[in-house]
């Protein structure tokens, strides 16, 4: 005899739940487990071993009194300055791929934004390490050949005085204190990440064809297409990148690890909270503080990304 429908409808989400409950539960003890303990320990004296000392509130106090973990979040609001300025290249592409009329010209355009995932980011870090190299750089060689040092130096010597540019002595781009956050903005040029256009590629992709049609007829050019139709329809996209900036550039320190060392470069002008954490935590062996920052840097990401949905709002 055959079941009703609404018994095999409640055999197959019983199955469902049988199957997802566990994953549910493994997933969470492995995502959570290390948040739950960093929490737990950021009240001790910790040096990473079974001794612990349990000191309260302290490891906070000592972050709110911290000069370095201060300067290195005003270092890290500069980043997320030039980051947010970042993501506008990869919106100005994903508009571009979008008004190709071409199905096939798309797909490739597309693959090529995927192609350069495949390298490791670990690799793409030492290829920017030795393009910011004094000496063998591709950036010094660019600005030699290109005639810009020349200009640069003027600069220098006569308007500015920032004493950085000379000539006949190579620009220190990862050695200077003055150069640290420029060399940071650099990086990653010409800032299209293949993500974020990937991203706004779908949100672009549901605007239908009948509001450009309307456009059209309404005499609104590219650029008005942009600001009025694109933009505003993609702020759901633009919400998600937002959330992610804020958490890659308040959380990585990997970049600044690799390219300025953990002392943050020099003068600790490349500082970030991210890097101070894992200094106290495995050059200090102060653990337990190093939790505490961690759970500082939680608090500012929750608050920003609070804010974020809270402002950025989309109205279809």
């Amino acid at each position: 005899m055959a079941l009703p429908i609404s018994s095999k409808k409640a055999l197959r989400e019983w199955k469902l739940y049988f199957f997802v409950l566990p994953t549910v539960v493994l997933v969470g003890t492995f995502a959570y487990f290390p948040a739950a303990s960093a929490i737990y320990h950021s009240f001790f004296e910790w040096a990473g071993g079974d001794a612990k000392q349990f000191t309260g509130l302290e490891n906070f106090r000592r972050a709110w009194n911290d000069q370095v973990l201060r300067d290195s979040l005003i270092t890290v609001a500069v980043l997320m300055g030039f980051n947010l300025l970042k993501m506008i290249p990869s919106i100005f592409m994903a508009v571009l791929i979008h008004r190709l009329t071409s199905d096939r010209w798309q797909y490739i355009y597309r693959a090529l934004l995927v192609v350069p995932m495949i390298i490791p980011s670990i690799v793409t870090l030492f290829i920017w390490k030795f393009f910011f190299d004094p000496n063998l750089g591709v950036l010094n060689r660019f600005l030699d050949l290109t005639g810009i040092k020349h200009a640069l130096v003027w600069l220098d010597h006569s308007v500015f005085h920032w004493a950085i540019f000379f000539e006949n002595v190579p620009i220190g781009w990862l050695s200077q204190p003055d150069l640290v956050l420029p060399s940071l903005f650099i990086w990653g040029f010409p800032w299209i990440g293949a993500v974020g256009v990937l991203i706004y590629l779908a949100g672009l992709q549901s605007i239908s064809r009948e509001i450009y049609e309307a456009a059209e007829l309404d005499g609104i050019g590219p650029f008005g297409k942009f600001i009025y139709i694109e933009l505003p329809l993609i702020l759901t996209q633009v919400r998600l990148s937002l959330v992610l900036l804020i958490i890659a550039t308040l959380q990585g320190y990997g970049l600044q690890l690799l390219l300025l060392g953990p002392a943050g470069g020099p003068s600790g002008r490349g500082m970030v909270p991210g890097l101070w954490m894992y200094n106290r935590a495995f050059f200090a062996g102060e653990f337990g503080y190093a939790c505490a920052v961690g759970m500082v840097i939680f608090l500012f990401i929750l608050v920003l990304t609070l804010i974020n949905n809270r402002y950025v709002r989309v109205e279809k």
